[in-house]
């Protein structure tokens, strides 16, 4: 089938300066073309995300995005262009506990609904929502779909092994988590599995046939044990022990970038910047593994001699000896090499924490993040080639606490040391107002021009349910500002979604995606902070405000001039940060 939308050039929804969507005429012409752009890659491509209507592009920067969409606006593609994926069966037990409900809304009994789902064979269009969860959809396009709408309200917990139909699709859960889809059976079969040399059981393209047994089906959550392999180990080499996590500490490099398709988010440091300013200080590579921890309250203890950098928010750290002399000789207590015993450790500069010493960092006066980096980077079972932890997909290494040994990893490969460097930018505060630079769109139209005015006229505060998939924004009590409304109706289909993307829900409060985030989204995107500006979205502390200003794509570096800020409980005028 020919693709149909080239002749006058498919339309291109910019997605922040270096990614945009593709909106295609059918299904199987984002299935054509998201095989072409797998099979040959555009300069610069990063990832390839097909969804239900569009296919999302990202690339390394500005000029690369621009010229991929040049390229594949008038891309000529067909069904011919499919390869043969692998024919992919599944056994099923049909007892869902939707299965009546959804035969009944859709006039077959449910023999016969099971009948139906079975004797179709389905194609894997795309991932998403999770690692292993592959979106189905009839391989015959002229056969009559049904058309399943999702539950009004969804499941907060949807067991593992759930086989599960909304829309035109089919799939299966392979966790436990949350989900609106109606679920007509279960399956044993292993969705996601890191020892295959294709983790998800179903990949685009492949075909599925779904078989009735009888058997009760035994399932178990098939990601949630992926933690285990991405562990630290315990041991008696160099290594970082943990006496104190303090809210949340995690192993990060900088991600796991070109797994989109099969649901498993880039994750990585949330503010990469400070990660890599963190590596460099101490003669890393940049994708060497750092702790990043949140808030403060994290406490280290050296097994070996090391050097160590922080980088990231502004705060307090102190170095403490193994055994604290007496406080009455505190003061004139040294370490080995003639080190005071007791000192404050330097931020974004090179220190020694000797065998036996204490890092212990405090609560920051400035951003939310902290980078701690060690020579020669800390040690972790890659997963899908990185060592960063995933709070979304559960992949990669456990969140630490007291009790872990995080090993070392070996020399820097003979890199020098750094010298001390200034900050990368002024951090957000509490009670201080962060302008963020954003570029509209994919879907800013579905607010139109009074959207895009109230989204920047107005300060926004940051909520306490913030995490690494998004900072939460809030419209605080004593303004006058006002949740963002949409001009249009209906629902969104699921399309890709890029760290910075402004995702709008009906409540009309965006949350603003940061490392994270889940690759598809089927609320709308008004806009897109441009990467720049990541590093300030990643260090937005609970209570600080934000204001959003649009920039030119091309010109995202231009100086935003410091504004007032509306006038505090005291009276005084605060200054806008950065």
């Amino acid at each position: 089938m020919s693709g149909g939308s080239p002749a006058g050039g498919r339309r291109i929804r910019w997605s922040g300066p270096r990614a945009f969507l593709v909106e295609c005429a059918s299904l199987a012409e984002v299935v054509a073309l998201h095989a072409r752009l797998s099979a040959e890659p555009l300069t610069g491509q990063l990832e390839t995300l097909a969804a239900a209507e569009t296919v999302a592009l990202s690339f390394t920067h500005r000029a690369a995005a621009v010229a991929g969409a040049d390229a594949v606006r008038h891309w000529e593609v067909s069904s011919g262009d499919l390869p043969e994926g692998r024919l992919v069966e599944i056994e099923v037990v049909y007892d869902g506990e939707d299965l009546t409900d959804v035969g009944a809304a859709t006039g077959l009994s449910p023999e016969a609904l099971v009948r139906w789902h079975t004797e179709t064979t389905w194609v894997g269009a795309f991932g998403g929502f999770a690692p292993g969860f592959t979106y189905a959809a009839p391989a015959d396009p002229g056969a009559e779909p049904l058309d399943i709408r999702r539950r009004d309200s969804p499941r907060t917990s949807v067991p593992a092994g759930s086989v599960a139909i909304a829309g035109r699709f089919s799939a299966v859960y392979p966790r436990t988590s949350p989900g609106g889809w109606q679920l007509i059976g279960r399956t044993d079969a292993p969705m996601w599995d890191l020892d295959r040399p294709s983790p998800a059981l179903v990949a685009p393209g492949d075909r599925v046939r779904y078989r009735a047994v009888r058997e009760a089906a035994t399932v178990r959550d098939t990601v949630g044990d992926v933690r285990d392999q991405g562990a630290t180990a315990t041991g008696t080499g160099p290594a970082l022990m943990v006496e104190a996590s303090g809210l949340q500490s995690l192993l990060q490099d900088l991600g796991r970038t070109g797994h989109g398709d099969l649901g498993v988010p880039a994750a990585g440091a949330a503010d990469a910047d400070s990660a890599r300013q963190a590596n460099r200080i101490v003669g890393n590579d940049p994708d060497a593994a750092v702790v990043e921890t949140l808030l403060g309250g994290l406490a280290l203890r050296a097994r070996g001699h090391h050097v160590l950098a922080l980088a990231g928010a502004e705060g307090p750290a102190r170095i403490t000896a193994a055994e604290p002399a007496a406080a009455s000789t505190l003061a004139s207590a040294t370490g080995p090499g003639g080190a005071p015993a007791d000192r404050p450790a330097p931020a974004r500069a090179p220190f020694a924490l000797y065998d036996g010493e204490a890092l212990t960092i405090g609560e920051p006066e400035a951003g939310l993040r902290t980078y701690v980096a060690v020579r020669g980077g800390l040690d972790a079972t890659p997963v899908l080639g990185s060592r960063s932890t995933d709070t979304l997909s559960g992949l990669g290494p456990a969140a630490l606490s007291a009790g872990t040994e995080v090993p070392v990893r070996g020399g820097a490969g003979g890199a020098a040391v750094g010298s001390p460097e200034p900050p990368l930018r002024r951090l957000p505060r509490a009670g201080r107002t962060t302008v963020l630079r954003v570029t509209p769109g994919p879907r800013e139209d579905w607010f139109g021009a009074a959207g895009l005015e109230r989204l920047t006229g107005q300060d926004w505060q940051v909520g306490h349910q913030s995490n690494r998939l998004g900072v939460r924004l809030e419209v605080s009590d004593d303004s006058a500002g006002a949740p963002l409304e949409r001009i249009r109706e209906g629902e969104l289909a699921s399309e890709g979604a890029v760290a910075g993307a402004l995702q709008v829900p009906p409540s009309g409060l965006p949350v603003l995606f940061l490392a994270d985030h889940p690759v598809t989204g089927g609320y709308p995107v008004i806009g897109v902070v441009v990467p720049q500006d990541l590093i300030l979205a990643a260090q937005l502390p609970p209570g600080a405000a934000v204001r959003f200003e649009i920039v030119d794509p091309d010109a995202p570096d231009a100086d935003i001039p410091e504004k007032p800020h509306a006038p505090d409980a005291t009276g005084d005028r605060r200054t806008r940060e950065d």
